[in-house]
């Protein structure tokens, strides 16, 4: 399968906007669910009788931001680093690759 070079520019920024859209969904549920979590926590804490500095700053509560932002921060990096380290055609280079030597495989 031939693609011309305005083809492969297309699904290259297809797929890269497929991946700016997944990842700021992903920051999107971060926020709202974590926002949720912690709301519930607060409250639970303050009708068990903490004051709202106890109940905000206790470990359950920025737990699921922590566990989870490691989690996004990895999303971020695969998003936004990722093609500064490895080159933004990184991936057509490994399938040109792996192409050749299946290629070449199976001609022997």
């Amino acid at each position: 399968m031939n693609y011309s070079d305005k083809e492969r520019a297309f699904l290259n920024a297809k797929r890269r906007v497929e991946k700016l859209r997944a990842f700021y969904t992903h920051l999107g549920v971060y926020i709202v669910v974590n926002c949720l979590i912690s709301a519930f926590k607060i409250v639970r804490n303050l009708r068990n009788g903490e004051s709202f500095e106890e109940a905000f700053f206790d470990f359950s509560f920025s737990a699921s931001w922590l566990l989870w932002g490691v989690g996004l921060a990895i999303h971020a990096f695969a998003v936004f680093g990722l093609p500064l380290i490895l080159g933004n055609n990184w991936e057509e280079e490994k399938i040109k690759q792996y192409m050749e030597e299946d290629k070449h495989n199976n001609y022997n």
